[in-house]
């Protein structure tokens, strides 16, 4: 008996699969492509098999717990969005948002291209789709759920980095507020978020690389509020996630299978 099915096809991928009817209208699902991260995508087969959760637990969990079927976040969008929801719940994105984040080449997609290569990234780097990256939709989708007046320009700037996996994102707008002001709001967002850490001292990569964390630091130069986020894109970004979605949906745990060591440690 199949009581869940992970999608984990491309882009475009998993809307053909259901429409070929290969699973069953009964089988919860979990989907990791973009095909219905966003309200208005694939009606069509959201009627037929039931609509989809948007799948970031820190934003959605009461509506995972009780889901059939969940749209896994992407990589980048779940960086991000750690880093802006506690925000948005708070009606503070008053401005615009500037964005610069680097992913390794496990985040350059399932299809083999010139830059995946170890040979290309190797002490190399590159910008790529400025302002324009897919996953500032279901950004956008998310601080509207919590702040429906927000439309202001998210500003992203995507780089490829020259190493395997993770994401490195710095955020940084224009607040008021206090830093302790700002800590307080983050901590109150995820005190029970298991796998979202706020740091009191500067961050990096290898400190989630290999778990299903995310780790905040943010720190207030002036009237900018900056914010960092890592994640590993492969755990959090992805499969670990989908796994935390999947624990929700079935009543378990949500860390079960997901208490990993960091490659710091």
């Amino acid at each position: 008996m199949v009581d869940v099915v992970f999608l984990c096809k491309g882009h475009g991928e998993s809307a053909k699969i259901l429409k070929s009817g290969m699973v069953a209208k009964n089988i919860k699902i979990i989907d990791l492509s973009q095909d219905f991260r966003l309200a208005h995508s694939n009606p069509d087969l959201k009627k037929e098999y039931g609509s989809f959760v948007y799948g970031l637990p820190e934003l959605n969990k009461s509506d995972i717990i009780s889901a059939k079927n969940i749209a896994n976040p992407g990589c980048f969008a779940t960086c991000l969005q750690l880093g802006l929801i506690p925000l948005a719940k708070n009606q503070l994105l008053s401005g615009d948002v500037h964005i610069s984040a680097i992913t390794g080449s496990t985040g350059a997609g399932q299809q083999l291209t010139p830059t995946s290569h170890f040979s290309w990234r190797n002490n190399n780097m590159s910008v790529y789709k400025p302002f324009t990256h897919q996953h500032l939709k279901e950004i956008r989708q998310s601080l509207k759920q919590l702040d429906r007046d927000f439309s202001n320009e998210i500003l992203f700037i995507p780089y490829r980095g020259n190493f395997t996996r993770g994401i490195i994102a710095t955020m940084y707008m224009s607040l008021e507020a206090s830093l302790d002001e700002v800590e307080q709001m983050f901590e109150d967002f995820y005190s029970e978020a298991p796998f979202v850490e706020i740091s009191k001292t500067n961050i990096d990569l290898k400190q989630v690389v290999n778990t299903n964390y995310g780790l905040l630091y943010l720190e207030k130069i002036g009237n900018h509020l900056i914010i960092i986020s890592v994640i590993d894109n492969l755990i959090k970004g992805a499969s670990g996630q989908a796994v935390q979605n999947m624990n929700l949906m079935f009543g378990l745990n949500e860390t079960i299978g997901l208490n990993l060591k960091a490659s710091a440690f």
